[in-house]
C-alpha cells in the first residue's frame, strides 16, 4: 500500500484551476520527484498534501487515512512535515529557537534535545552558527535548516519545495547528498525541483506535470532517456 496517495485531486484559485484530477503515488522508503515547467501546479500539489490550500475535488490518503480535510497542525502530527519553496525560516530567531520550533507539536522534551544533537550533527554548519539570527545564514545555510527544522517534527514523509532554488551549484550537491542520506535512514521523500535532471538522478520515480495534469510517470532512469522527457525538460 501507498504510504501517500493522491487521487483525482483539484484545486483551484477562484476560477482558474491550478490542479486538475492529478493521481499520484508514495511508496514508503521512495524519493519521488514532481517535475514540470513554471506554473504548472507543483508547489500547489505540496501545498494542499500540507493542507495549506484547499482541496475542491478529490483525496488525499496518508498510511491509508484520509487526511484532505485535516488541519495543518494535524497533518504534521500525523507525519508528513513540509520544507518551503524559499527556505522560509524565521529570520529574527536563532537557529536554535528555528529548530525547537519545528518541533512544536512534540513534547518530548529529552527527546527533541537529542533531536536536536542529531540535526547539528547532519548539518555542522547549523551548530556552529545556532545562536545566530536565521536571516543572517547564506542561502545554502537557511536551506539546511529548513530542512532540519522540518524533521524535528520526525516526519514518516518529507515534502521538500525547490531545494537548490537560488544556490550555488556545490551547495546544490551538498543539498542533495543530505537528501539521499536522509532516505537511506528511511525518510520517504517526494520532491518539487526546478533542476529536472538532478532531481531524477537522485530519485526513484518521477512524475512530469503540466498544466495541472500529470502527462508522464514512471522510473526516474528510464525517463531521463525519454525523449519526450528529454527535449521538454532535459535539454536534449
Amino acid at each position: 500500500m501507498a504510504l501517500l496517495e493522491l487521487e483525482n485531486l483539484r484545486i483551484s484559485y477562484g476560477s482558474i484551476q491550478a490542479v486538475r484530477g492529478v493521481d499520484l503515488t508514495v511508496d514508503s522508503g521512495e524519493i519521488v520527484t514532481l517535475i514540470g515547467a513554471n506554473g504548472a501546479g507543483k508547489s500547489t500539489t505540496l501545498r494542499a498534501i500540507s493542507r495549506l490550500l484547499k482541496v475542491r475535488e478529490g483525496h488525499i490518503r496518508f498510511d491509508g487515512r484520509d487526511i484532505t480535510a485535516l488541519s495543518p497542525d494535524a497533518v504534521v502530527r500525523s507525519g508528513i512535515a513540509q520544507s518551503p519553496e524559499g527556505r522560509q525560516v524565521l529570520a529574527l530567531q536563532s537557529v536554535q529557537d528555528n529548530l525547537e520550533l519545528g518541533a512544536y507539536v512534540r513534547h518530548d522534551r529529552a527527546a527533541i534535545n537529542e533531536d536536536i544533537a542529531r540535526m547539528y550533527a547532519l548539518f555542522p554548519r547549523l551548530e556552529e552558527r545556532k545562536n545566530q539570527y536565521a536571516g543572517t545564514l547564506s542561502g545554502g545555510e537557511q536551506q539546511m535548516l529548513a530542512i532540519a527544522r522540518a524533521l524535528m517534527s520526525r516526519p514518516r514523509l518529507l515534502l521538500l519545495d525547490e531545494p537548490s532554488l537560488g544556490l550555488a551549484p556545490l551547495i546544490v550537491l551538498d543539498i542533495f547528498s543530505i537528501i539521499r542520506a536522509l532516505n537511506a535512514e528511511g525518510v520517504t521523500i517526494l520532491l518539487v525541483e526546478q533542476n529536472a535532471r538532478l532531481a531524477m538522478q537522485h530519485s526513484h520515480r518521477t512524475y512530469v506535470l503540466e498544466a495541472g495534469q500529470i502527462t508522464f510517470s514512471g522510473r526516474s532512469q528510464e525517463l531521463l532517456s525519454d525523449e519526450r522527457v528529454l527535449h521538454a525538460y532535459l535539454g536534449g
